[in-house]
């Protein structure tokens, strides 16, 4: 009878021996690192916090950017950390102070290895030599020279002693929140969205910049810049444009519930109509689709509709929607987004759907319509919130168009 009075005490003490104590993260600033090519590595910062014992985010940081992620999933001793609205994801094994696995996108087939440690210190490049060079100032700058695919782009990038913050603003759009150091007379940026994985090297004097573009483990290329404070790209106006004998534009596709959306339709007769040509997977479009939503709240119309048609390289038309349906409820889009095409994100395929114009050269590009049906304008690319200036350029000269075309009236 002893033996059987001590039992429940002896199995409770095997119970509590047997069972590992979860682990949990600990809260505060994380350093992570993506192995990209030529044995580079691509850093980022994050911060884990605790809203209670049981409910986890995480803040991504990119220079003034703070991304916010909720959708953390923690099973054992595994973590998967998605992004938001983008279909990127970490995933990887975990202890308290360190997880390793892979940033994976999966309708790209890209696995790209990294490592993150927690370190409360941790800034997101080490400096081991005092700045040489400041490049704070304009850079006229060539992705690519020489071959083929070369393209331009405007380097706009402030230094306060070793720190740089600044983008790379292009013909089709920018390379959004990028975040580095001087060193000695080396320059290293990084920014990472769930979308993009950008690492830019380059040795610098003090009118040249000599570097390599990485994006992720798939793809490199040479940069050359100069300094010049007068340089401008092409007007975003200018690119793309009606072909001849075109005054409209015309289109046919499904919305989230595989209705049919055509511009004839009734709701958008003798109004000014917006139409934005995007992805899910493009961080200047989800940039332009936030200016977007928050736009329709602020200038409520009866007489101004906006309508996106997206291009989504998912493999199933059914992903593609989901992927709509996930960036209307995490930005909060009330206008209709239209699946334009799946499978893949080619420009050549997707002008052939619009061929009343002469090219699509980026996504986003964005068209303006008036009451009457005609384009009046047309915006290729965007300038996000991190070009500055140029944002709020951009912001003023769009109010100042819509405006102006809602004032019209219909000449039908």
């Amino acid at each position: 009878m002893k033996i059987l009075r001590f039992l429940p005490i002896a199995l409770l003490f095997v119970f509590s021996c047997s069972t590992p104590k979860k682990e949990k993260l600990e809260e505060g600033k994380w350093l992570a690192q993506l192995q990209v090519q030529d044995n580079e590595v691509l850093p980022f910062t994050f911060a884990v916090n605790y809203k209670d014992a049981n409910v986890i985010s995480i803040q991504v940081f990119n220079a003034d950017e703070v991304i916010e992620v909720d959708e953390i999933n923690l099973k054992n001793d595994s973590i998967t950390i998605k992004m938001p609205v983008f279909e990127g994801y970490l995933k990887g094994k975990f202890t308290a102070t360190e997880i390793t696995g892979s940033f994976i996108k999966e309708s790209l087939d890209r696995v790209v290895p990294f490592k993150a440690v927690f370190n409360n210190d941790a800034s997101r490049f080490k400096i081991g030599k005092t700045p040489s060079k400041n490049v704070t100032g304009i850079w006229e700058t060539v992705f690519s020279p020489n071959t083929t695919n070369s393209y331009i782009a405007k380097g706009i990038f402030k230094q306060v002693d070793a720190k740089v913050t600044g983008t790379f603003r292009t013909t089709t759009g920018d390379y959004r929140y990028l975040e580095g150091v001087m060193e000695g007379d080396s320059l290293r940026l990084s920014t990472f969205d769930g979308a993009h994985a950008f690492l830019f090297t380059a040795k610098v004097t003090d009118s040249v910049l000599a570097g390599t573009f990485y994006s992720g483990n798939h793809f490199k290329e040479p940069f050359f810049a100069k300094r010049n404070e007068a340089y401008e790209l092409p007007a975003d106006t200018t690119l793309t444009y009606l072909n001849k004998g075109y005054k409209k534009l015309n289109f046919s596709f499904p919305d989230v519930n595989n209705k049919t959306v055509s511009l004839s339709d009734e709701a958008y007769l003798n109004k000014v109509v917006i139409v934005q040509i995007m992805g899910t997977w493009c961080p200047n479009c989800l940039d332009e689709t936030k200016f977007l939503t928050q736009f329709l709240k602020e200038y409520k119309n009866e007489d101004l509709e906006i309508v996106s048609l997206a291009f989504e390289y998912a493999k199933t038309k059914e992903s593609a929607f989901n992927k709509i349906k996930r960036l209307k409820e995490k930005v909060g889009v009330k206008y209709p987004i239209l699946l334009a095409q799946y499978g893949n994100s080619s420009k050549e395929q997707a002008q052939q759907k619009l061929p009343m114009l002469n090219h699509i050269l980026s996504y986003p590009t964005t068209i303006l319509i008036d009451k009457s049906g005609d384009v009046r304008k047309i915006h290729t690319g965007f300038n996000g919130p991190a070009t500055g200036e140029k944002y709020t350029e951009f912001k003023a000269d769009f109010t100042n168009t819509v405006n102006s075309l809602l004032k019209e009236k219909s000449t039908k």
